[in-house]
């Protein structure tokens, strides 16, 4: 492979052509606006796994330190922007009649970054649910005035409306999820560790479909091998360049400054780029 100075010309030209978009985020893209992973947190938290606390039977046995807990990240959530890699995706979706966002993340952050309405896989932490008649309900207040907060309907406990172990993806999410990569010509992969299944198989899906699929990431995954194209490196830092390069492309496609580009054509295998 040749060393890519940039985004390769090649890859550009393949995703200028296409028509129908989805970028599936994940926490990488999250973690570079400082929301970190709460693995190893100093405090509470120590004693206390995320796989212990972020299931059903941890918040029937003390509902007040789950939703301590959840408490304590939406503080540290709004205390973070968006970062470069939010605003690019947001700018993406300017530009593509037929765009998907689909985010393993439950921030909120692309929103704030000005994309409308991410198909969230795993729900968000700025809602609850309602344990008993399963409404869901916006939570803004930060700190919560309340713990454990109630419905304000029946009196039942809420709980966040996220996805905890053990539990399975909103089955509208996921299968507006699944339509999109079917049915796409294109996907972006960002700052996913491409495991966590059902989400990890969307690339998959996508690709099976006759998609051109890259992903933007620190280090390959287990699907780099049966995609297109890998670029390495941050997303914030990655994104902001393919993005520029791909809006001017379809710039000039758009005024009819179109050219042929052999290695498109061709179907070359990209660089990784650092």
């Amino acid at each position: 492979m040749k060393p890519a100075s940039g985004i390769a010309h090649g890859l550009i030209e393949r995703l200028g052509r296409s028509s129908r978009l989805v970028v599936l985020t994940g926490s990488g893209v999250s973690r570079e606006s400082g929301i970190p992973t709460f693995r190893g947190e100093e405090g509470l938290w120590r004693q206390h796994r995320p796989e212990d606390l972020a299931t059903w039977e941890a918040f029937d046995r003390d509902p007040v330190l789950v939703w301590s807990w959840y408490d304590y990240r939406r503080r540290i959530i709004a205390d973070a922007e968006p970062n470069k890699a939010h605003r690019a995706i947001a700018r993406l979706e300017g530009d593509f009649d037929d765009f998907t966002l689909v985010t393993q993340n439950v921030d909120g952050l692309h929103e704030r970054a000005g994309s409308g309405g991410p198909v969230e896989l795993h729900g968000n932490i700025w809602r609850a649910r309602c344990t008993k008649e399963l409404t869901t309900v916006d939570l803004p207040g930060n700190p919560l005035a309340r713990i454990p907060p109630k419905c304000t309907v029946c009196g039942s406990l809420l709980r966040p409306d996220v996805v905890w172990f053990g539990e399975p993806l909103p089955m509208e999410a996921y299968e507006t999820s699944h339509q999109a990569a079917s049915t796409c010509d294109a996907m972006l992969v960002v700052g996913t560790s491409a495991v966590v299944r059902p989400a990890a198989s969307l690339p998959l899906v996508a690709k099976h479909n006759g998609a051109f699929v890259v992903e933007v990431n620190m280090t390959y995954t287990p699907i780099s091998a049966l995609i297109d194209a890998t670029l390495i490196g941050k997303a914030g830092d990655v994104l902001p360049k393919l993005v520029d390069a791909l809006l001017d492309r379809r710039s000039g496609m758009r005024s009819g400054n179109d050219h042929q580009d052999a290695e498109a054509e061709n179907g070359v295998r990209e660089p990784t780029a650092s």
